[in-house]
């Protein structure tokens, strides 16, 4: 829902509260009983669930996870003129929703998404921006998962009839089975590549 209607919702909620409080008898009635409950219960409640809904979905922005001081560099990679780092082909070519491009890739990193061990880590990020130290650099809690490509990238024919992909039968099934990364040596192994950062040139999207 958008920010306006959650808002709308919350002065709303307000004025209810406000009007209980200064006129505390017109509770007395069973117009006002109701009035107090939905002003003090139902709507506190649904103000707290639009809320967090219109936050998840903006947790989901690009601009929201580069919002952190320690991503920057990361931001920046997307605009590496080189279409041998991953994230910045994708990226510039369209192949991930540019406004929810960390999000698409990266899916088990954060609080409101995945199990109970994405949402420790998304609150282990909280408290390094505001009270921790980050890495430096950043670490990957665990190897990259293939399922992060493959949820775009399986069963499309540059993928399924790449010639590396087909030479050799066994590896697409460790590829789909994530025994082998699509990130190994020697296949899609530029990523963010920050230490190199100062070193490359840069495009620049079109107005």
């Amino acid at each position: 829902m958008p920010t306006t209607a959650v808002f709308v919702v919350l002065a709303i909620t307000i004025a209810i509260v406000a009007v209980v409080v200064i006129k505390p008898e017109i509770t007395a009635a069973r117009g006002g009983k109701i009035l107090a409950f939905v002003g003090l219960f139902i709507f506190p409640g649904l103000v707290s669930v639009l809320g967090f809904e219109n936050h998840v979905e903006r947790s989901k922005q690009t601009t929201f996870c580069l919002s952190c001081h320690v991503m920057e560099p990361y931001g920046k990679s997307l605009h590496v003129d080189d279409a041998s780092y991953i994230p910045a082909a994708h990226f510039q070519n369209g192949r991930v929703p540019r406004d929810q491009a960390c999000y698409t890739c990266h899916t088990d990193y954060t609080i409101f998404y995945g199990g109970i061990k994405s949402k420790i880590r998304g609150l282990h990020h909280i408290y390094v921006q505001y009270i921790g130290t980050a890495q430096n650099p950043i670490r990957l809690y665990h190897p990259y998962n293939n399922r992060e490509c493959l949820h775009c990238h399986e069963g499309s024919r540059s993928f399924e009839q790449g010639v590396v992909h087909t030479a050799d039968p066994q590896t697409m099934i460790d590829i789909k089975s994530n025994k082998l990364s699509c990130t190994s040596s020697g296949c899609h192994d530029t990523i963010h590549n920050i230490p190199k950062l100062d070193q490359v040139k840069y495009w620049e999207a079109p107005k």
